[in-house]
């Protein structure tokens, strides 16, 4: 069959020729072992839109990977600044094309190294970030203007987005030369994960501070990740997954709009976040079906008719939840057939996990492996030769619209309630899950869905990694020579321009940036806003 009769003809002359056109090294490069030609589609149905096309089913551009492949970006931070550099050195000179960094629980609510409230968890499932010094010895040796950064970060959002911005001027990077992503998706925090620090509303405010802020000053960064990942993490379906985090979206965008804001300009740098488990073609077609129902919500709700606004931009992790933690070399095999379904699916980034993750934080070798399954898979699969390579599959698309159907319908739930803030204060959201991961717990216990290599007793592995006790006690005394070191006088000041900006209704990023210049910490600036905003009070 020619190009030219091909059954998605139609397609080719619209999207796929005048990618061609432009990049024509491409157009005799994709054959398979044997010699025979892929086309950019082996199956195509007439009746529906191609790759590239409103409302994106099949991917949100004409080429997919045929013109450029998924961002390889891993997921690493641990014990101290300096240690988590090293592996993102590491990391890079392997391939990696993007970095993800993790933050430890005390840097994610709010409190500094020295705090109480981070007694033993002090570099343990993550970096810890104080200050901007400690920032700068994270990305050490890294051009920051030209390595793309993501951050896993919520409720300290700002503040993290505000050590960025004062880094790039401390080192005359332009700020609009940045690039990556934050999550900043407080609203799954209240859902699933916990990290909240302040109430539903100045989190809220502060979430779209950030979109305001990257809007006019940071142009090139996501500067949201709604996350479905920690949503499925808890126990939600395939379904539940999107659904919420397209509510989520929802919401996001409500706040925006409330602003003022562009909503086009917000919606070409939205991005989302999913998780990829083990049911192959059901994962496939959540990505799917997350990308027709974001395009319509964009377009029947907000009226958005600029495209680029309306596509569904995610980045893939694989399912941390999935890991055994019974003879867990098997996860190499779980995480391989995770990281497939995410690239059938469409992703635009992937991070894949390392196969001792259920015993700790991955070892160099594991995360090496990990990075080296995606190479694989990009470079000798053949997988990206095609662009939607089960495009037309009458279960594939059936199974789209079972997922779409069901996710739908508890979008129209939540919109009866009132929208997602008042499903989450109400629990519907957190109940439903809650719910989900019961019956999942209860289909395992019973051997109905129980993971190979666990149907048996036997005998853990030793943790591979382990944080070094002293960490902490060196993050206490770097905090105390930082402050030793420091004008404190200056600090108080700009302490008190950050409590009257709370007070009012400013953007609060640039006051930030002024603070952590002076010296300010994560932890002193936190401590402030609570002692306006309050801080979250979970009663179940």
């Amino acid at each position: 069959m020619t190009q030219d009769s091909h059954p998605g003809g139609d397609w080719l002359e619209r999207c796929w020729r005048p990618f061609v056109e432009k990049h024509p090294e491409r157009q005799d490069h994709f054959l398979t072992a044997g010699g025979l030609p892929i086309g950019p589609m082996q199956a195509h149905d007439l009746n529906e839109p191609g790759a590239g096309e409103f409302p994106f089913t099949r991917g949100i551009h004409p080429s997919m990977y045929r013109g450029r492949l998924w961002t390889m970006r891993q997921y690493a931070g641990y014990s101290s600044p300096t240690e988590t550099n090293a592996r993102f050195r590491y990391l890079l000179e392997k391939g990696q094309t993007g970095l993800s960094v993790a933050f430890d629980l005390p840097t994610q609510i709010g409190y500094d190294s020295d705090a109480p409230a981070s007694l033993g968890e002090v570099g343990r499932v993550g970096v810890p970030i104080n200050t901007i010094d400690d920032l700068d010895l994270l990305l050490d040796s890294i051009p920051i203007d030209s390595v793309s950064i993501s951050m896993t970060i919520n409720s300290t959002a700002p503040i993290l987005l505000a050590l960025l911005v004062a880094l790039a001027k401390r080192r005359g990077v332009d700020p609009k030369k940045l690039r990556g992503t934050f999550q900043n998706d407080i609203l799954k925090e209240f859902i699933a994960r916990g990290t909240q620090r302040f109430p539903v509303e100045p989190s809220m405010r502060l979430v779209v501070d950030v979109i305001e802020y990257c809007q006019q000053e940071v142009p090139s960064f996501y500067p949201i990740s709604i996350s479905g990942y920690h949503i499925r993490e808890a126990g939600s379906t395939a379904a539940q997954e999107i659904a919420f985090t397209l509510a989520d979206g929802i919401a996001y965008m409500e706040a925006c709009k409330n602003r003022g804001l562009d909503l086009v300009a917000v919606g070409r740098r939205l991005s989302f976040f999913f998780n990829s488990h083990n049911q192959l073609f059901e994962e496939i077609a959540k990505f799917r079906a997350a990308r027709r129902m974001w395009a319509n919500i964009c377009r029947s709700r907000f009226g958005l008719t600029d495209e680029k606004a309306c596509q569904l931009r995610f980045h893939s992790q694989t399912g941390g939840s999935t890991l055994q933690a019974m003879e867990p070399s098997n996860n190499v095999v779980r995480v391989t057939i995770q990281a497939i379904a995410a690239i059938l699916g469409g992703t635009q980034s992937l991070h894949t996990n390392g196969w001792d993750e259920a015993l700790s934080l991955p070892s160099e070798e594991a995360a090496s492996l990990a990075l080296r399954t995606q190479q694989i898979i990009a470079k000798e699969s053949g997988i990206p030769d095609s662009v939607d390579p089960l495009g037309g599959s009458p279960f594939i698309e059936e199974l789209t619209d079972g997922i779409e159907k069901e996710a739908l319908s508890l979008i129209e739930d939540i919109d009866e309630r009132g929208g997602m803030i008042h499903a989450i204060r109400d629990g519907f959201a957190r109940r439903a899950i809650e719910d989900s991961a019961y019956r999942a717990q209860l289909d395992q216990d019973s051997g109905v869905s129980t993971p190979v290599g666990v149907e048996r007793d036997g005998e853990i592995p030793d943790a591979p990694f382990s944080v070094d006790p002293a960490v902490e006690a060196m993050r206490k005394s770097s905090l105390e020579k930082h402050r030793e070191n420091r004008d404190n006088d200056l600090v108080q000041n700009h302490l008190v321009k950050i409590e009257e900006a709370a007070r009012g209704e400013v953007n609060m990023i640039p006051v930030m940036i002024n603070a952590l210049e002076s010296g300010c910490t994560l932890g002193e600036i936190c401590s402030t806003l609570t002692g306006v905003f309050g801080e979250f009070q979970d009663h179940g």
